[in-house]
């Protein structure tokens, strides 16, 4: 993999993260298909269409496109060895012939320019150092008019599983976690933001709109709360604290999702910004 500018995102997705969402392939897939449909109908691929899949992870988004796209193309990138294996499997099981993927830093790979027709990303794109420099070399791989959709984070509130997460914050040390612009998972969060990186990247007809969905994140509580304290940014809280605090964590955990089981599932309600663009002709 060469161009890596986002080193410690790099280290993360080829370590624990990139295991865990590789792992868990299919929990993942049942937390975030809400924002499908929104995405790719924002995204409106046509035949023939080449597509580019930004942090494409397992590549569900990706395998998707290529179905869109018909006889045209879906390339996914993504710095994750470990996911970016997954999504070949996948996409040889389903019999899937238009997609590939390719390790790479979007902010700095060496896309030949004018290259897709359309650009998307379903939470792949929150993560750059440089997001101006990155969102120009995603512009620049499109061809003059192309189009940019993508899912990112939007701000914690009416967020279940973040603030689920929060409530533990006189067990673990949650800090601002989710507060909008900061680095990681919210940098996108406010909209004013994410429409001056874009107008900066050299992108136009910029608009933001807000999408809900829910998300499967177990069976019931117990296991919901033991999927989420294992996930990169549980991990990351519950490493900090001693393994009796990690139990009542978990415990507290659960009787705060216990409400949200129904009908042998837990589902929680997520709200994200559903972000579209062009390059200018």
């Amino acid at each position: 993999m060469h161009h890596v500018v986002n080193t410690d995102q790099a280290q993360a997705w080829n370590g624990y993260e990139g295991d865990h969402w590789a792992r868990n392939q299919d929990r993942w897939d049942a937390v975030n298909a809400g924002f499908n449909e929104p995405l790719l109908a924002a995204a409106a691929i046509q035949e023939r269409d080449r597509v580019l899949d930004i942090g494409c992870g397992n590549g569900c988004t990706t395998r998707l496109a290529a179905l869109r796209a018909g006889d045209g193309q879906a390339l996914g990138l993504d710095l994750s060895a470990p996911m970016l294996a997954r999504a070949g499997e996948s996409a040889q099981h389903e019999h899937i012939p238009n997609v590939a993927f390719e390790q790479g830093d979007a902010q700095a790979h060496d896309f030949e320019p004018g290259t897709f027709d359309v650009a998307i990303s379903r939470f792949g794109v929150m993560f750059f150092a440089d997001p101006v420099a990155a969102f120009g070399n995603i512009g620049r791989a499109l061809r003059p008019g192309g189009r940019m959709a993508f899912i990112c984070a939007a701000p914690a509130a009416d967020n279940e599983w973040l603030q689920a997460v929060a409530a533990l914050r006189d067990i673990l040390p949650v800090g601002e976690f989710g507060t909008p612009g900061s680095p990681g998972m919210f940098s996108l969060a406010d909209p004013d933001r994410t429409n001056t990186i874009l107008s900066a990247a050299g992108f136009e007809h910029i608009d933001v709109v807000r999408v809900e969905a829910y998300g499967t994140w177990g069976r019931d509580a117990a296991d919901a709360a033991a999927f989420l304290l294992t996930s990169g940014p549980g991990r990351h809280l519950t490493s900090q604290v001693t393994e009796e605090v990690q139990t009542r964590a978990h415990r507290k955990l659960t009787d705060i999702l216990r409400p949200h089981e129904k009908d042998g599932a837990l589902r929680l309600h997520a709200p994200a910004w559903l972000v579209t663009a062009n390059r200018p002709r």
